[in-house]
C-alpha cells in the first residue's frame, strides 16, 4: 500500500500538466489570433497572464513541480519519468475528444507503443 501511495506523487504531477495544457489549449483557441507587431503580442499575453483560467493552469504547472519534487524523493528518475509519458496519451485523447483535433492510426500506433513501454518499465 505504501508504495501505491508515493505513486500518488508520480500521479499528481501527470493530472496537474495535463490539465494545465488543456487549459491553456482552451484559453488560446479563445483568445484569436496572435498579433504580428510586438506591442500586439506583449498586450495577448498580457490578457491571457490575467484570465483566472489561465492562471489556474499556472498555478497546476507549479504543483506539477512540487508533485515531481515529492516524487524524486521516494523514486529513481529513471523509474518516475517513464510514467510521464502518459501525459501524450491523456492529451491526445483530451484533445481528441474536448477540441476535435485528429486522431490517426498512427498516433493510436505510437501511443499503444508508450503505454506499452511504461508497463515493461513499470514491471521492470
Amino acid at each position: 500500500m505504501t508504495k501505491f501511495l508515493e505513486h500518488v506523487y508520480i500521479f499528481s504531477t501527470i493530472i496537474f500538466t495535463v490539465y494545465s495544457q488543456l487549459i491553456m489549449r482552451w484559453q488560446v483557441s479563445l483568445a484569436g489570433e496572435l498579433p504580428q507587431e510586438l506591442s500586439g503580442k506583449l498586450q495577448f499575453v498580457g490578457n491571457l497572464l490575467l484570465d483566472p483560467w489561465v492562471f489556474s493552469g499556472i498555478v497546476a504547472t507549479f504543483l506539477a513541480g512540487v508533485s515531481w519534487m515529492l516524487a524524486m524523493t521516494k523514486f529513481e528518475v529513471s523509474y518516475a519519468f517513464p510514467y510521464v509519458s502518459l501525459n501524450y496519451v491523456l492529451i491526445l485523447f483530451a484533445s481528441f475528444f474536448i477540441f476535435n483535433e485528429q486522431l490517426s492510426i498512427a498516433k493510436l500506433i505510437g501511443t499503444l507503443i508508450v503505454v506499452l513501454g511504461i508497463i515493461v518499465i513499470a514491471k521492470g
